[in-house]
């Protein structure tokens, strides 16, 4: 059954916020709600949207929507998704317009950027949080999405998903992740492959929202009314192409403004190509252990997440318990209703 159809089975349409969420949920102890989006389903229609860069290679878009059909879905996409305005898809307003227009159209189940990049912050003064709290559906992304996933999910409760974005490789193993949290209602868990086992930095388990994303997108939210409520919160990150001292300076924000005294579990992804900048450098292992081992919280390294071919797609906001001795992150409930 449809969102719209079901939200006026329910008698909730036209209702705002939790009311109108699909399948509202309730974080134990946080008392904190949510809202689970819909399920995806073969043969429902993805709304592709350009939320900052342009993607310089013209023909990858036309590329883009064959993958994302041969995978077995209908494509729309965003009126402004294609413009260029220097190295943006068009003026913020447009970008923000093509975001707002695609919740609130009954005819698109989900959302899926092109690309990351940059941007997405800009476009957040325009976008209409209660059109989207009305109208819950996946919004799937990375990288510079990580703005819109925790924007959304802390004007709204609306779970979303850290996950693929168009230009992404779509792996057979970054499929499976992705049609597991977004097309299937029931739990799951996320462990690294055998191969690739994650490494503890600390052992014990957590439990509490999973949140975070892009390490440089977060810290440049920080001090804006769009960040969640970071209490209690296994939180994750994952960067790219940055040297180790620059994670070092980002990690010291998170621990100055407080981040870090909030969270009970941390996991730290893949950081692509941040490598130490010289031969006196810390390792980014040393800057890791440096800052996460004295907050004496479960936490470990290496997860599938980030800037890699092969990507977990993990619901934000949604309850979670870390096994950081294993590296396994485990949901007792589904991430969509």
């Amino acid at each position: 059954m449809k969102r719209n159809t079901f939200l006026k089975f329910m008698g909730l349409s036209g209702l705002s916020g939790l009311a109108a969420g699909f399948s509202p949920g309730l974080l134990s102890g946080l008392q904190k709600p949510y809202i689970k989006p819909p399920r995806l389903s073969k043969g429902d229609t993805i709304g592709l949207i350009s939320p900052g860069f342009i993607i310089p290679e013209r023909d990858r878009y036309g590329e883009i929507q064959e993958t994302l059909q041969n995978l077995g879905f209908e494509i729309q996409v965003g009126k402004h998704a294609l413009n260029r305005h220097g190295y943006f898809a068009g003026k913020d307003r447009e970008r923000a317009s093509d975001l707002n227009r695609m919740f609130r159209d009954p005819g698109i189940d989900a959302i899926i950027p092109f690309r990351g990049g940059w941007g997405s912050n800009r476009i957040l003064q325009y976008i209409d949080f209660d059109a989207i709290g009305e109208n819950p559906k996946p919004l799937i992304g990375f990288s510079d999405i990580t703005t819109l996933l925790l924007s959304i999910y802390a004007k709204t409760g609306l779970v979303t998903f850290h996950g693929p974005v168009g230009k992404s490789e779509w792996t057979d193993f970054t499929y499976r992740h992705f049609r597991t949290a977004v097309m299937q209602c029931e739990g799951f868990s996320l462990q690294n492959p055998a191969v690739q086992p994650s490494i503890p930095i600390r052992t014990g388990r957590a439990e509490g929202p999973l949140l975070g994303g892009n390490l440089s997108v977060l810290t440049s939210m920080l001090g804006s009314e769009y960040l969640p409520d970071f209490e209690g919160a296994i939180l994750f990150l994952e960067d790219v192409g940055e040297d180790v001292y620059r994670i070092d300076r980002m990690l010291t924000q998170l621990k100055l403004n407080g981040i870090f005294d909030q969270i009970g579990g941390l996991v730290f992804g893949q950081c692509t190509n941040c490598t130490p900048g010289n031969s006196y450098s810390f390792s980014l292992e040393e800057i890791l252990d440096d800052h996460i081992l004295p907050l004496n919280i479960p936490a470990c390294r290496g997860a599938m997440i980030g800037h890699i071919d092969n990507m977990f797609t993990l619901p934000v906001g949604l309850p979670a318990t870390l096994d950081a001795g294993s590296g396994m992150i485990t949901f007792n409930e589904p991430a969509v209703g």
